[in-house]
């Protein structure tokens, strides 16, 4: 038997631990545990339940003990942005407020008016503009709380947190603090310059590290916890750094990590930081050997889960898939990309007044709205590709859908028709497969990145749309 890893993939709405296994190289996954995950509000802001989230993580690792299964490593991604600060005891300073809360409303203009140009801030970051990257969070708290900012030692994103509980090392995860538009995407490092401008303290920074390193093993107490110890490995910590690893070929293709957003690009050797780019509104985010995922955020399925929540999930997402592909004659459309949709009490009724406002035919019925949404995405992405091929001036004949978007057949054939090009749908755990081949990458039993990709490529199975002639 070959050596196992455990991948803990936490997203927006669930978390889960996959087991991943190395035989003839072919790459075996197995679900070990998988854990609600969700946004609460306390004190008056949504927050995410880290402390109970890490219960959950433990909770998984104490099944793979029961299933007699030790692990020779672990690695964590989860999403991008969040963060925690621990005072000089090493104990959180706040709550863990998720980046959709209110917080950051109008940050964003206060940062350009104030402390950089929006100009200069994406010469220097390469990161998109969002309302709720992590810069607008720290200058919101500044602005409301300095005194937390004050009392702040260490600055960890949310897996760099969990990274602390399980061995007690500090350190910040390079794919996941760039999402931050804090580093220097030239010098791949925090831009102090920047920071010192922003009046925080460059010292709670921790030294960035990159993907494959090996942190460090488990603390002593969590070993005679879980009766083994085994390594903590950093994969990409951004759960769209590990999803992009495992597109198999990335040769004239655009990629979508589709799930509650949907991230679409391409992988570039150096940033893209030109006028054009920043006019589009692209990010370079760092990816796997200093590689760059030049991609934009598209709002993505969260307006899906949004309305199935709307309606008491008394629907499940094929049921609404399938009342969609129903609603044969609405062609109703809205710009997903909209701040209005990041958060809204009702999903449905933001949709509906979109409609109402803009002069089209306003949904009603649910299959109305789920195909509102999914025709929407489908015209986002073609929008989306038209402006790479101006920017990077190359034509792209291909798209691969990763993620566990890419189970929903009925968008992945409005993608093909709309965007008039070839839809490869696969693999469905693109994050959770390139997080475990990070971690055989730092235990070596992988050499690269591209023995990786041959790897996957022949380990699961890719379906394919092509436009159909109607």
């Amino acid at each position: 038997m070959g050596k196992t890893c455990i991948a803990v993939d936490i997203g927006a709405s669930s978390g889960r631990l996959i087991l991943g296994q190395l035989e003839n190289q072919k790459l075996q996954l197995k679900e070990i545990y998988r854990f609600e995950n969700k946004m609460v509000q306390k004190d008056g802001q949504y927050c995410w339940e880290v402390d109970q989230l890490f219960q959950e993580i433990k909770q998984g690792i104490r099944e793979c003990r029961k299933e007699a299964i030790l692990p020779e490593s672990i690695g964590i991604d989860t999403w991008a942005v969040d963060f925690v600060l621990l005072d000089e005891k090493n104990e959180p300073l706040t709550n863990a407020v998720a980046y959709r809360d209110s917080r950051t409303d109008g940050m964003m203009e206060k940062v350009f008016e104030n402390v950089i140009s929006k100009d200069q801030l994406y010469e220097k970051t390469g990161i998109q503009y969002l309302k709720f990257n992590t810069i607008y969070q720290l200058y919101s708290l500044k602005q409301t709380q300095p005194e937390v900012l004050e009392k702040a030692k260490t600055f960890l994103m949310i897996p760099d947190y969990f990274n602390y509980l399980l061995t007690g090392k500090v350190a910040n995860e390079y794919t996941n603090a760039t999402s931050t538009q804090l580093v220097n995407a030239n010098e791949k490092d925090w831009d102090n310059e920047l920071i010192d401008k922003l009046g925080i303290n460059k010292k709670i920074f921790q030294e960035i590290k990159v993907p494959k390193t090996i942190l460090g093993n488990l603390k002593e107490e969590l070993v005679s916890e879980f009766g083994f110890d085994m390594k903590v490995v950093l994969p990409a910590t951004h759960d769209t750094g590990s999803a992009v690893i495992s597109v198999p070929e990335l040769d004239e293709t655009v990629y979508i990590s589709s799930g509650t957003w949907s991230l679409m690009g391409v992988e570039n050797e150096q940033p893209i930081c030109t006028p054009k780019a920043l006019e589009y509104n692209y990010t370079n985010e760092g990816g796997i050997d200093y590689r760059f995922r030049f991609l934009k955020n598209i709002m993505g399925l969260w307006m899906i889960q949004e309305v199935k929540r709307n309606y008491d999930d008394r629907y499940s997402f094929p049921e609404l898939v399938d009342l969609a592909r129903a609603a044969t004659n609405f062609t109703s459309t809205v710009n997903v990309n909209e701040d209005r949709f990041l958060n809204p009490e009702n999903m449905m009724k933001e949709i509906q007044n979109y409609c109402k406002e803009t002069g089209q035919a306003v949904p009603e019925t649910p299959g109305e709205i789920a195909k509102c949404v999914f025709i929407s995405l489908a015209d986002s992405y073609e929008q989306t590709i038209q402006e790479l091929e101006k920017i990077l001036d190359k034509q792209f004949h291909k798209i691969n859908v990763i993620g566990g978007g890419c189970q929903n057949e009925y968008l992945n054939q409005l993608i093909a028709n709309v965007t008039k090009k070839e839809v490869n749908a696969g693999p469905v755990e693109a994050t959770a497969i390139g997080n475990i081949v990070a971690q055989f990458m730092a235990l070596g039993e992988i050499t690269d990145i591209q023995q990786a990709r041959t790897i996957i490529k022949n380990s699961f199975d890719v379906k394919t749309y092509v436009p159909e002639t109607i």
